[in-house]
């Protein structure tokens, strides 16, 4: 059997939480899962910002923060500061090559 990855174990670890998974999924498509009333930047470009994504779960921004931490380390988001917020887009190139090698993998 072959060995999985390290950055692909790590990924799924950020994927086990159904909070995050929901998270990534809400970030496919921003106009339609978040309020962005009053949003300083493009999510499209650059991304959805931390308040409105915690404006959505309902939970402490520390929470949201460390949530998205998260799904970054594993490479599934990634994060840009505009001013003293930080925004969050998926890495589409880099979810598609994680689906590719599960599909190796498994």
């Amino acid at each position: 059997m072959a060995e999985v990855p390290a950055d692909v174990v790590q990924a799924l670890r950020a994927l086990s939480n159904p909070l995050r998974l929901q998270l990534l999924s809400w970030l496919r498509d921003p106009d339609r899962n978040f309020d962005l009333t009053g949003a300083l930047a493009d999510p499209h470009e650059v991304g959805v910002c931390v308040s409105h994504i915690q404006a959505k779960v309902g939970l402490a921004q520390s929470t949201v923060s460390a949530y998205m931490a998260e799904l970054q380390r594993a490479g599934l988001v990634r994060a840009t500061r505009v001013g003293k917020w930080t925004h969050y887009k998926r890495d589409e190139q880099r979810i598609a090559e994680l689906v590719a090698l599960l599909g190796k993998v498994l």
